[in-house]
């Protein structure tokens, strides 16, 4: 019988594709998804006015599952790793 994997936390990423600050943030969490086993999606805020409006010039913005802001224009590892240490 092989062991149950954790199932995987999902984050979300607001961002623009042509923002560089959105790539350095989805580059810094490549080492959090592969020992947390994270599942990141990303959403382009130009493609929803609502989202346009309420993220605007905060992008990239980290979100968890819950809709719980994590951190917005840079990665703060210590606030994801917290967050993370909160839902586990």
């Amino acid at each position: 019988m092989t062991p149950l994997s954790e199932p995987a936390i999902s984050l979300t990423v607001y961002l623009r594709p042509y923002c560089h600050l959105c790539h350095n943030l989805l580059e810094g969490l490549r080492p959090f998804q592969a020992c947390d086993a994270l599942h990141i999606t990303t959403i382009d805020i130009d493609s929803d006015p609502a989202l346009e409006a309420r993220y605007g010039e905060w992008i990239p913005v980290l979100c968890g599952a819950d809709g719980q802001e994590i951190c917005h224009h840079f990665l703060d590892e210590r606030a994801l790793t917290a967050y993370l240490a909160k839902i586990r």
